[in-house]
């Protein structure tokens, strides 16, 4: 029986670690989910690991490892220090191109991000343009001003945290958008503030899993 369990898990092992990687795969499985993860800014200056005196640890390997957990293949890079975000929006909006290309359809793909990464991703949204790609927005819509520049288009998850004093509501942001596919939005009520997302708890990943799976057969 031992030798059979290992003999499981060295079989397993490879497919269960392709499933993060850090660019788009050349030859990608069109039946499965591809999800790109957008990291908050701490990550560009800190690490993969950072701690933050107010919000405490981002484990960003655990954060990747969940989303991850029912079968995406996750893709997700560590930016430089002080990445522009509609540089980086473009560098996004190719590797979706590119994951089209390669036979990956509109619905299987998934650009989500976190606070500085949801900036981003909001980007993608607004420059891409193609209404069968979804956005997962967490804590990604700072409070004040609406960016009149921008405007959503695709399928659209925000989460935000209810405590949160750094990003709330992105509601404003999509009624000013002219092509958005649909939108749903959640609070939730962790008390953790912006911290809420720097550990994947299940009161945002488990319907981010949820709303990442349904519907893509």
């Amino acid at each position: 029986m031992n030798a059979w369990i290992l003999l499981v898990l060295t079989l397993v092992a490879p497919t269960a670690a392709a499933a993060v990687m850090t660019d788009v795969p050349e030859s990608p499985d069109a039946a499965r989910v591809h999800l790109i993860y957008l990291h908050g800014r701490i990550i560009e200056n800190a690490g993969p690991t950072p701690t933050d005196s107010r919000f405490g640890r981002y484990d960003y390997p655990a954060v990747l490892d969940a989303l991850a957990s029912r079968g995406a293949v996750v893709i997700s890079a560590q930016r430089p220090p002080g990445t522009e975000m509609n540089r980086y929006a473009g560098v996004v909006v190719s590797q979706v191109e590119a994951l089209i290309a390669r036979g990956v359809p509109a619905k299987r793909i998934v650009v989500a991000g976190f606070s500085k990464g949801g900036g981003i991703a909001t980007r993608v949204s607004s420059f891409l343009r193609r209404p069968g790609v979804r956005f997962v927005l967490l804590a990604a819509c700072p409070m004040g001003d609406v960016p009149t520049h921008l405007q959503f288009t695709g399928r659209v998850l925000s989460i935000f945290e209810k405590s949160d004093e750094l990003a709330g509501s992105c509601q404003p942001l999509a009624e000013q958008s002219r092509e958005l596919a649909s939108f749903e939005e959640i609070g939730i009520a962790t008390g953790k503030r912006h911290g809420a997302f720097y550990t994947p708890m299940p009161a945002w990943v488990d319907p981010v899993l949820d709303w990442v799976h349904a519907d893509v057969d």
